[in-house]
C-alpha cells in the first residue's frame, strides 16, 4: 500500500464507512429487486421499468464500493447476515403499496445519502482523492433520482392559474 501514500490508521476509518455504505447498498439493491417484482396496479409500468434501471446502477456502484475497499488494500464485509447488522436501511414486504414504495426509497436515499458524506468526511481527513471523487458522483446521481422519484409522489393541481 505504500504506493498509495495513505495513512494506515486514516485511511482505516475511511474503509469502515465504505463497508457501511456497501452494505447499505446490497441491502437498498435487494429492496429495489423486490419492488420490481412486485409492485402492482396503475403506476405498474412506469415503476416497474425504474426499479429496474435503480437496481441496475446500484448493482455497479456495489461492485465498485468493494473494489475502492480492495483498491485500499482492505477486504469488503461479503455476507447478508453482517449487512443486516451493519445497514441502516430495513427490508421491506413484498405486499408494499405502489406509491409507499417510492417514499421508503425517498427515505432509504436519505440514510445513503447520510452515509455517503460521512465516508466523504472520513476521505477528506485520509486526503483520498479517489474515494472522495468516487462518493462525490454517487451524491450528485442520487439527488437527482431523489428529486425525480420526490416529484413523482407529488398531486397536481390541475386548475393552476397561468404564469
Amino acid at each position: 500500500m505504500s504506493y498509495l501514500q495513505f495513512n494506515k490508521k486514516e485511511i482505516s476509518e475511511t474503509v469502515k464507512e465504505l463497508d457501511i455504505l456497501l452494505a447499505d447498498y446490497h441491502l437498498y439493491y435487494q429492496k429495489l429487486r423486490n419492488f420490481h417484482w412486485n409492485v402492482v396496479g396503475k403506476n405498474f409500468f412506469d415503476l416497474h421499468v425504474k426499479f429496474e434501471e435503480m437496481y441496475e446502477d446500484a448493482k455497479i456502484k456495489v461492485d465498485e464500493i468493494a473494489e475502492r475497499i480492495l483498491t485500499l488494500r482492505y477486504q469488503p464485509t461479503s455476507n447478508f447476515t453482517d449487512y443486516l447488522k451493519m445497514s441502516s436501511i430495513k427490508e421491506s414486504s413484498s405486499k408494499t403499496e405502489d406509491v409507499e414504495m417510492v417514499k421508503i426509497l425517498l427515505k432509504d436515499h436519505g440514510i445513503i445519502l447520510k452515509q455517503m458524506r460521512t465516508v466523504v468526511e472520513k476521505a477528506t481527513e485520509a486526503e483520498d482523492e479517489g474515494t472522495i471523487d468516487l462518493i462525490g458522483g454517487y451524491i450528485g446521481n442520487l439527488e437527482k433520482v431523489s428529486w425525480m422519484l420526490d416529484a413523482w409522489t407529488m398531486k397536481t393541481n390541475q386548475n393552476h392559474p397561468e404564469a
